[in-house]
């Protein structure tokens, strides 16, 4: 069996830009992308805090160690300057590849700065029969 799981998150990001005429994206520092196992052009959720909004895109690279969060086109009406965000992506695993899941954490500073990158969270059993 496969599954749809969270592989990364970057988490309470501050958008530092919005721009509604450039083509569909979200712009994020290089450094938070490497950080969190973000390739360019990789699908990402992105779930507004400040507003509720939720929506899907793709991510490019903005300049490493900007705190640039730049939302880009259509999704530059789904947030303003200063809103805080989390930036999640997904990945199918097969059941031998949960034995030892561990999705990448970021967490970044009011500045959009890593924090801390924690893989910390391994559930046991995950994969096989478990008990919350």
């Amino acid at each position: 069996m496969q599954r749809f799981m969270l592989k990364s998150k970057v988490h309470r990001a501050r958008i530092t830009g919005a721009e509604l005429h450039y083509e569909g994206s979200l712009s994020l520092d290089l450094a938070l992308m490497e950080a969190a196992d973000l390739l360019p052009f990789e699908k990402i959720e992105v779930y507004n805090v400040s507003n509720g909004a939720r929506f899907s895109t793709y991510v490019i690279p903005a300049p490493r160690y900007s705190g640039e969060v730049r939302l880009n086109g259509a999704a530059a009406r789904l947030g303003a300057v200063g809103d805080i965000i989390i930036i999640a992506s997904y990945a199918i695993f097969n059941e031998q590849e949960l034995e030892n899941y561990s999705p990448y954490l970021v967490y970044v500073n009011e500045n959009n700065q890593i924090k801390e990158v924690r893989r910390d969270m391994v559930i046991e059993g995950v994969g096989s029969t478990y008990d919350w």
